[in-house]
């Protein structure tokens, strides 16, 4: 942290994990590789460095695709503003290095903004930024996992959607999980319902934040704290079983069955006749099935947010020779300290390939290139080497497609 340059901060990560094989080293600190390698928009690497199996349980719930199961798989983006109709309060998950999991919260927003819910809440926003409201974009301030663009678009896109954002992270020093769950769950009903009881609220949260129900690291999760502060009902959406692994053979077997059988091209959710929807376990409401990632010039398809982003070819030219070469590109009308729309890594092969080194992005030009994905608009670029010094700045417009 001593270095203002994000390249520059995961190089020092990378170096510090490259200087020690010890398993249990790389389990823990491939954690922070992971999360770094996302914020640089590597998302297949940032997969890799970090992946837990999601291994088949005793109290999974039968698959959807039993027979006479009455299930019926439905695009996640129209299924759940449906469901959360009858709700107050809807809770989505992610895996924080998987921002794979992020990509569908951001489309849903302005169906949920429809839908008159009128608060966004996200775990790690710092309550230090008080101007984040009045700004409309995150900056390096305004929390950890915001770093990361897909995070930072969500909380943009809420903004921009009028939602009023909330910051609920613990702030105590308690290293106890139930003390962080709890405080948690106060922030929020303090935020949100004690003034205003009519609110209507999404939370996007880690893991099992937001189950509802059953054993928690030996105590209660935010969501059933939150329930007992507010006693609303709440939709709870999982996200962080039913993507695709790394490896195939750590993919949940309904996972894998579903997109044999079925072979997505979106997240879908599965719903009975009469509108009941199907989760794969206990304590929550329904299960999200992402479809398998396509990569386009080393970069996941996903990345156009269910249509929101287009693709943006970008080379090397403009490194001059400098790798790794990090691309961002900023919203013109947002200031230098905004989190950019997009980020990518441009880098040659290194002498042997490893799972700490970002990937290489190549064509059939000799120089590497990769998509930037960005909304309609107009952007700055500028490419950086890894001591953080600007090699070149050029301004573009990506066009509306859509008219």
């Amino acid at each position: 942290m001593q270095h203002k340059s994000l390249l520059t901060q995961y190089l020092v990560l990378r170096q510090a994990y490259a200087s020690d094989n010890s398993t249990a080293f790389r389990l823990i600190f491939g954690q922070y590789i992971a999360w770094y390698l996302s914020f640089l928009g590597d998302y297949p690497a940032a997969l890799r460095s970090f992946s837990v199996a999601q291994q088949a349980q005793r109290d999974d719930r039968p698959s959807p695709l039993a027979p006479d199961s009455g299930y019926t798989a439905t695009p996640a983006l129209d299924a759940i503003p449906e469901l959360a109709k009858n709700y107050r309060i809807v809770l989505l998950n992610e895996a924080h290095n998987v921002a794979l999991t992020r990509s569908l919260t951001v489309p849903l927003l302005s169906r949920l903004r429809q839908q008159g819910f009128d608060y966004f809440a996200a775990e790690t926003l710092s309550a230090t930024d008080t101007r984040l409201q009045a700004r409309g974009y995150p900056t390096d301030q305004s929390g950890f996992y915001t770093e990361e663009p897909v995070y930072a678009e969500m909380v943009r896109t809420a903004l921009k959607l009028g939602f009023k954002v909330v910051a609920y992270e613990a702030a105590g020093a308690s290293a106890s999980s139930d003390a962080r769950e709890t405080e948690q769950a106060k922030n929020l009903y303090e935020q949100v319902f004690k003034h205003d009881p009519h609110a209507r609220l999404v939370v996007n949260a880690g893991y099992d934040h937001i189950v509802k129900s059953g054993p928690y690291l030996g105590g209660s999760s935010m969501a059933e704290h939150l329930y007992r502060l507010t006693h609303l009902p709440m939709l709870s959406v999982e996200q962080t079983m039913l993507y695709p692994r790394p490896s195939a053979d750590d993919d949940h077997p309904y996972y894998t069955a579903v997109i044999a059988a079925l072979h997505p091209q979106q997240p879908i959710v599965f719903v009975d006749r009469n509108g009941k929807p199907w989760s794969l376990r206990n304590g929550y409401d329904v299960s999200v099935f992402f479809p398998p990632e396509k990569l386009e010039r080393g970069r996941p398809r996903w990345l156009t947010l269910g249509g929101l982003r287009t693709p943006y070819y970008v080379g090397a030219e403009n490194c001059g020779g400098h790798y790794p070469c990090l691309v961002e590109a900023h919203e013109s009308q947002e200031d230098a300290d905004a989190i950019p729309a997009d980020r990518l890594l441009l880098d040659l092969a290194p002498a042997s390939e490893s799972s700490f080194h970002p990937p290489v992005y190549t064509s059939n030009e000799t120089l590497p290139s990769a998509n930037l994905y960005l909304r309609p608009g107009k952007y700055q670029l500028s490419f950086s080497d890894g001591s953080g010094h600007v090699l070149h700045r050029r301004d573009i417009t990506i066009a509306d497609t859509a008219h």
